[in-house]
């Protein structure tokens, strides 16, 4: 198994903590955002990994280093360096797939035996496991890609998509539940969905999400562990006060 973690935005709504500091690397409870992840990640076995950088990118490069103190091969996909900053969310993506399809059989590619964990790097999710069951559950299915679904915190009370029996659909108000920003993908989610999109542009993910949907390729599972999105200096002090 792989991961790729989304460690490039810039992080407004945070200034000015990340005026000097990427927003990955703010602490909670004493350890980065960041490192929560790695650490699961570890745990669960996964050992190489993809961070995706941009804003402030050497301070996450020089503070994670190779990855081997945290029992992992760490490997960074650099758009600052390379682009002059950050791709969003699919252009990061796209980006990072070939780092995250090295060792991989080229018959793998397809995505029929190949996945990875999606993480958002600034979201505090300090007890979900990565279960290896959980990917073999995915790998099982047809889905292109599955993600995650907390309950709607108060900054984003609508949601964004309503699970129907394992599979996410647009939905209603009150009946959608928001991505956490961890998930599973196949690689094939963004050689099919992402087809026209040329490495190194920027693009968000939200379209490719509902062309997944569309296809009825798109799977949800409720997230049963506590869940922050960390999207201001006030969430940040609430998460260090609980």
């Amino acid at each position: 198994m792989k991961a790729i973690l989304l460690a490039a935005g810039r992080g407004e709504r945070m200034r000015p903590l990340t005026d000097t500091c990427p927003k990955p690397l703010l602490k909670v409870r004493g350890k980065p955002l960041i490192e929560w992840h790695l650490d699961a990640l570890a745990r669960a076995g996964v050992r190489d990994v993809v961070i995706n950088t941009a804003w402030l990118e050497a301070q996450i490069v020089a503070a994670l280093g190779d990855g081997a103190r945290f029992g992992l091969h760490i490997a960074y996909s650099m758009e600052g360096r390379d682009h002059g900053g950050a791709l969003e969310t699919a252009g990061g993506l796209k980006k990072a797939l070939p780092l995250l399809m090295q060792g991989e059989r080229e018959d793998s590619a397809a995505g029929d035996d190949a996945c990875f964990w999606y993480v958002a790097a600034d979201v505090f999710a300090p007890g979900f496991a990565f279960d290896r069951r959980d990917v073999e559950a995915f790998l099982h299915s047809s889905e292109l890609a599955r993600l995650w679904m907390a309950p709607n915190p108060p900054q984003h009370p609508f949601g964004d998509f309503a699970l129907d029996r394992g599979l996410l659909v647009p939905g209603l108000d009150g009946e959608r539940l928001t991505w956490s920003g961890i998930g599973l993908f196949r690689p094939a989610f963004v050689s099919e969905l992402m087809a026209g999109l040329a490495s190194g542009s920027a693009a968000r993910l939200r379209p490719c999400l509902d062309s997944a949907i569309a296809q009825g390729r798109l799977g949800g599972v409720p997230l049963a562990t506590p869940w922050a999105d960390v999207g201001t200096p006030e969430r940040l002090a609430a998460l260090q006060a609980a």
